[in-house]
């Protein structure tokens, strides 16, 4: 095992092969946001696995909303 950190995990996210082919519409992605704030709501902060599947859930939609953002402002 390596002592170098950022080694020994896989991050979550990487812009070389993660980055979203097309972005949705910002209204798209505003309502998949909405519907996962309200899912993710509910889950219980005390059980491990929902919370990485809440955390998860999250940063998913929270970078199509960028993209869609990003879209929208012609970047």
């Amino acid at each position: 095992m390596s002592t170098n950190p950022s080694e020994s995990y896989t991050a979550l996210y990487d812009p070389e092969t993660d980055a979203l082919p097309n972005a949705s519409s910002l209204s798209e992605a505003l309502r998949r946001a909405r519907k996962t704030l309200d899912e993710k709501a509910a889950a219980n902060i005390h059980d491990r696995d929902a919370m990485i599947r809440a955390a998860v859930g999250l940063e998913m939609c929270l970078r199509q909303l960028v993209a869609a953002l990003d879209k929208e402002a012609g970047r």
